[in-house]
């Protein structure tokens, strides 16, 4: 496994070893006792799984009185996994990261506390899953808007992306709650 450190201060990658022949191929998605001797030791409480098709576009989503950290992975098709920092402690808040995710490439991204996150289904039948640090609570989820000018995400759009009326309805940076 390579551990990356990428731009935004807690943002990794974790590059997965995968084992192949002409039968198909095996890899330990998840081994507590690996990650911890790469120096991560974050306790997850619940595993989520979507499906989506191409141009679904979901988030910025995060929790606000009960933030969550999330290690996500594409374990069919291809996607582009966007965070925003809402850290107003951070240097860079309000910058954005991306990350391309897909089936043919085995890694998982550690989005810590702090961050709002979506992506983008660059394929039919997208599956993204994710292990988060705190359960979620549909009263605390918040939605910042997915093309906000003043964040600047430069998504890889072909059409207009399918949201949900939720997402649609995101809230700018300036207005929406964000973390001391």
């Amino acid at each position: 496994m390579i551990v990356t450190d990428l731009d935004l201060p807690g943002l990794k990658l974790f590059d997965l070893d995968r084992f192949g022949d002409d039968r198909g191929f095996f890899l330990e998605s998840w081994n507590q006792r690996r990650f911890a001797d790469a120096g991560f030791s974050e306790s997850f409480v619940q595993d989520n799984h979507s499906r989506s098709a191409a141009g679904v576009l979901r988030g910025l989503h995060y929790q606000f009185k009960n933030p969550q950290g999330k290690l996500v992975r594409v374990t069919r098709g291809r996607a582009y996994d966007v965070v925003v920092d809402l850290r107003r402690s951070s240097p860079t808040f309000g910058r954005w990261q991306a990350v391309p995710l897909s089936e043919d490439e085995p890694r998982l991204f550690w989005i810590p506390p702090g961050f709002a996150h979506g992506f983008l289904a660059l394929e039919d039948r997208t599956e993204f899953q994710y292990k988060v640090t705190t359960f979620y609570d549909p009263a605390d989820e918040h939605s910042l808007l997915w093309n906000d000018p003043a964040i600047g995400i430069a998504w890889p759009l072909e059409m207009e992306p399918a949201l949900s009326a939720k997402d649609a309805a995101g809230l700018p940076l300036a207005d929406a709650p964000t973390y001391a």
